[in-house]
């Protein structure tokens, strides 16, 4: 590994393998050209870390009251990665039907009698990782006080009727998939998500990364919140499309009520919201810990335990949901609990799956290369599944991993 050059406009810590270069050139030039305010990027190859990468500002501003310039980032900084959090969450139900545990094809009311309320009597496990489950939305959204509270969330999801025929069609459970995917793993396994997480993913990978904050830890998680490109140097801004921007804008919609499930929105920098158990959207790692999980996934790192056996590999990246999204409107892409490449989130390559973080963070693995990748942020996006500054990552190890090893 090497530290490279000196990077023009901003002081990029860290190192990357020989023929990582353009890696190191494009995490700077989202500096220099696309906002960035603070991140870090950690890319591994075949078990063994390539690229590791920090820059700017533990927080995306200076917090309140504090009267001093944000800390600079360091090496060991974790952000929230919002909705690339699922893909760890997808994790846990993946290893529980690896050990025998929970079948993907049987129906949710199995383990969790309560769901099958309100139509929902024939919605099967692997339904709820595809997007297939038809509640990603609630009649009464929560509070953030309720959202953090495992066993209202849990009755909140299992009384809501279904807005399709479970099984028939997909769309983006933006929020519900927290308490989906929660209440399902502690009916399984009787505990907590957040200390299974911990003990069976975590601790064997080697990965800084929680759900569920433990206090001891806060010191090293910095603030998030919004930020734009500025237009002189990164180019136009993307717009949505007017069907999306229109969905987002209507009360009524799919979109904006699966989105405000929980309303209002959490203060994503405040104890409460770190320390909940929302495996939807509260995630926190660092881009070491995010592409070491994915990394574990797809084989050993640094000699250690890989997690998913190939059969899961497998199953984790098959098609099982594509086409327009009832939520999000655009083609979309999933295999079980994870996006896979596609137009709305363009990984790798054609065999990746991963998970964005709405506006930012971004964590996948490509099997067929042995790239695995984390990428974290504190600044957000309005952009869903296809932030700039990841994009340009992503293209830059692709051109990277083209290269003759």
């Amino acid at each position: 590994m090497s530290d490279g050059s000196a990077d023009v406009g901003v002081d990029v810590s860290g190192a990357v393998a020989e023929g990582f270069e353009p890696v190191r050139r494009a995490f700077a030039e989202n500096f220099t050209a696309r906002g960035e305010r603070g991140a870090a990027l950690a890319v591994y190859r075949d078990g063994h870390k390539v690229v590791d990468l920090w820059a700017g500002t533990r927080d995306v501003d200076a917090a309140p009251g504090a009267g001093e310039p944000p800390a600079p980032w360091e090496q060991g900084t974790a952000q929230v990665v919002r909705s690339a959090t699922k893909g760890i969450a997808a994790a846990v139900l993946l290893l529980l039907h690896q050990r025998g545990e929970l079948d993907l094809d049987a129906p949710v009311g199995a383990y969790w009698p309560e769901f099958k309320a309100a139509g929902k009597e024939r919605t099967l496990v692997w339904h709820l990782l595809a997007h297939r489950a038809g509640v990603p939305v609630l009649d009464r959204p929560l509070t953030p006080a309720e959202a953090a509270d495992p066993a209202l969330g849990a009755r909140a999801v299992a009384a809501q009727a279904p807005v399709w025929e479970p099984g028939t069609d997909h769309g983006y459970h933006a929020q519900t998939y927290s308490w989906l995917t929660g209440e399902l793993v502690r009916r399984v396994t009787g505990e907590p998500i957040g200390a299974w997480i911990a003990r069976e993913i975590a601790a064997p990978a080697g990965a800084r990364l929680w759900v569920g904050l433990p206090g001891h830890e806060a010191g090293r998680v910095g603030r998030v919140g919004p930020v734009e490109a500025p237009e002189s140097a990164g180019g136009p801004r993307l717009r949505p499309k007017p069907a999306v921007a229109e969905a987002y804008a209507d009360p009524r919609s799919l979109t904006r009520r699966a989105f405000a499930a929980i309303t209002p929105l959490p203060d994503e920098n405040g104890d409460a919201f770190r320390a909940a158990l929302l495996p939807a959207s509260n995630g926190i790692a660092t881009a070491d810990g995010l592409a070491r999980f994915y990394a574990a996934l797809i084989g050993e790192v640094d000699g250690g335990r890989r997690l998913f056996a190939p059969e899961t590999t497998e199953l984790a990246r098959a098609e099982r949901s594509a086409g327009p999204d009832r939520v999000l409107v655009v083609g979309t892409r999933f295999g079980l609990g994870y996006m896979l490449h596609g137009s709305a989130s363009p990984l790798l390559g054609p065999g990746s799956f991963g998970h964005p973080g709405r506006g930012g963070a971004l964590g996948f693995a490509d099997p067929d290369s042995g790239i695995a990748f984390g990428y974290v942020t504190n600044g957000f996006r309005t952009s869903v599944t296809a932030d700039p500054r990841a994009q340009a990552l992503v293209r830059a190890v692709r051109t990277a991993t083209a290269r003759p090893a």
